[in-house]
C-alpha cells in the first residue's frame, strides 16, 4: 500500500543531534494513498506507553528544520514524537511535487495520528500534534475533525487559506483582488499544461532587498543562510508551484474551530507580523488559551 521512499539514511538536520533521544526513519500512508516520511523521536530508556506528538510546518519547510527541532525538543521531555514531510514535498511521496492542499495536508495531520495510534508504545488516548505556521491553521483544523487529538498547539500560525484570499494583512480583501488572482492562476495553469511541467513561484527572496520588511528578513536569515538552510526545503529553494495554493483561495479551514473540545493552546509573538492570524480562532474557540 505504501511507495517506496528514497529516505537519507545520515543526519542531515540543521540543528544538532540529541543525545538523550533516539530517532529513526519511519513512514506511513494516508487516505489518499500517500506515503509520508517522518522523523520518530523517543526518549532513551523509555519504558511503557508514553505520549505522543506529530509536528510538521512551517509552510514549505521540511522535518529536518524547525519542526524537527520541536519534535527533538519534545522528546527530550518524555514525548515520543515524529515530525513529518507533508505531501508533495522533502522525502514524502505525492506527485506533482510542491502543491499544497487544505483537505489534503489536513489529512496529513489524521494520517499521523493513525499512525501514532498504532505504535506499542504509545498512549492512544494522549497523542497531540504541534503545527508550526502554516500548519497552525492545518493542526487546528485537524484537531476540528479528528476527536483522537487530546491537544493542539499553534505555534505562529498562518491561516494559509486567509492570506492565499485577502492578501497579507487582509490588504487584498475584495471581490475583484480575488478575481485578478484567479484569472492569472487560470492563466498560469493553461501555460504550465502546454509546457508539460509546473513553474515555481520561487522560495524566499534571494538577494534580500535592503528595503524588505522585517519578517522578509526574518525568512532570508533563517532559510536562506547556514543557520537553517536545507536542499530540500522549498524555502530555502524554488519554492512551491505558482499554481499549488490555488485550492485555498475558496477553501477557509478555520470554519468550525470553535468546535474543538479538547485542549488548543496558540502562540504567538505581539509584533510578528502574523499575529493577526491567531485573532480568529482564539475568539471563536472555548477550548483555547490565550499567550
Amino acid at each position: 500500500m505504501e511507495e517506496k521512499l528514497n529516505l537519507t539514511t545520515e543526519w542531515d538536520k540543521v540543528f544538532p543531534q540529541s543525545n538523550k533521544v533516539n530517532h529513526r526513519k519511519v513512514t506511513f500512508h494516508n487516505r489518499y494513498g500517500i506515503t509520508l516520511a517522518a522523523d520518530l523521536y523517543e526518549p532513551k530508556d523509555a519504558a511503557g506507553q508514553l505520549p505522543a506528538i506529530a509536528v510538521c510546518g512551517p509552510f514549505g519547510a521540511v522535518k529536518e528544520q524547525s519542526s524537527g527541532l520541536y519534535a527533538q525538543t519534545m522528546a527530550e521531555r518524555g514525548f515520543l514524537t515524529i515530525a513529518f514531510d507533508p505531501s508533495f514535498t522533502g522525502e514524502s511521496g505525492g506527485q506533482p511535487r510542491y502543491m499544497a492542499s487544505p483537505d489534503i495536508n489536513t489529512e496529513d495531520f489524521m494520517a499521523a495520528v493513525d499512525f501514532l495510534s498504532v505504535q506499542d508504545n504509545v498512549d492512544p488516548e494522549k497523542i497531540g500534534i504541534i503545527g508550526i505556521c502554516g500548519w497552525g491553521g492545518m493542526a487546528l483544523n485537524a484537531a476540528a475533525l479528528d476527536t483522537r487529538i487530546k491537544a493542539t498547539l499553534a505555534s505562529t500560525m498562518y491561516d494559509m487559506t486567509r492570506v492565499n484570499a485577502n492578501g497579507y494583512f487582509d490588504s487584498e480583501d475584495s471581490e475583484e483582488a480575488r478575481y485578478e488572482k484567479r484569472k492569472a492562476l487560470c492563466a498560469q495553469r493553461i501555460a504550465d499544461y502546454r509546457s508539460g511541467t509546473y513553474a515555481l513561484g520561487d522560495g524566499v527572496v534571494d538577494p534580500l532587498p535592503e528595503d524588505a520588511p522585517f519578517f522578509v528578513k526574518d525568512y532570508y536569515d533563517y532559510y536562506k543562510t547556514q543557520r537553517g538552510y536545507h536542499p530540500r526545503s522549498l524555502n530555502s529553494n524554488g519554492g512551491w508551484n505558482v499554481t499549488g495554493c490555488q485550492s485555498f483561495l475558496n477553501q477557509p479551514i478555520l470554519q468550525y474551530s470553535q468546535e474543538i473540545r479538547n485542549a488548543v493552546l496558540i502562540i504567538h509573538g505581539e509584533k510578528a507580523h502574523s499575529c493577526y492570524f491567531s485573532g480568529t480562532p482564539l475568539q471563536s474557540s472555548p477550548a483555547t488559551t490565550r499567550s
